[in-house]
């Protein structure tokens, strides 16, 4: 993840609410190609360019959150380079907190960019945060 492949797509990946499988099928067709639309309180798709910072807020935050389930996933994805060269990357907090900042009303252009399939390489519940806070 975060690293130029040779074929001129970036690699990314980010997690996501824990209904999105169900999302997905119903708005996409196949739930491994597209994100949903944003909902009315998500102005910005976000996401972030490795697998550390991806995780933490899997295991961290979406485990917290009854609007994700208690669930939090880990997704790896590749979107074409030249696509994502019009996006700045941002710094959000520490040295892996790297994130795009995709505004809502682009997410159909960012998806019709994503080449390939969207990967869940991750999963993480309520339980495990627990472990993380001990």
């Amino acid at each position: 993840m975060g690293s130029e492949a040779n074929d001129g797509e970036r690699r990314n990946g980010g997690p996501l609410q824990a209904s999105w499988p169900k999302r997905i099928r119903l708005d996409c067709g196949e739930w491994v190609s597209c994100f949903p639309p944003r909902l009315d309180w998500q102005p910005i798709f976000y996401p972030v360019l490795n697998e550390e910072y991806a995780t933490f807020i899997a295991r961290e935050w979406n485990t917290k959150d009854a609007a994700s389930g208690f669930v939090g996933y880990v997704l790896r994805f590749s979107v074409r380079a030249d696509y994502l060269a019009k996006f700045q990357v941002q710094k959000v907090g520490g040295a892996t907190a790297l994130e795009y900042w995709i505004p809502a009303e682009e997410l159909t252009e960012f998806n019709a960019n994503i080449v390939g399939v969207i990967e869940v390489i991750g999963q993480h519940k309520y339980r495990d945060s627990e472990r993380s806070s001990e």
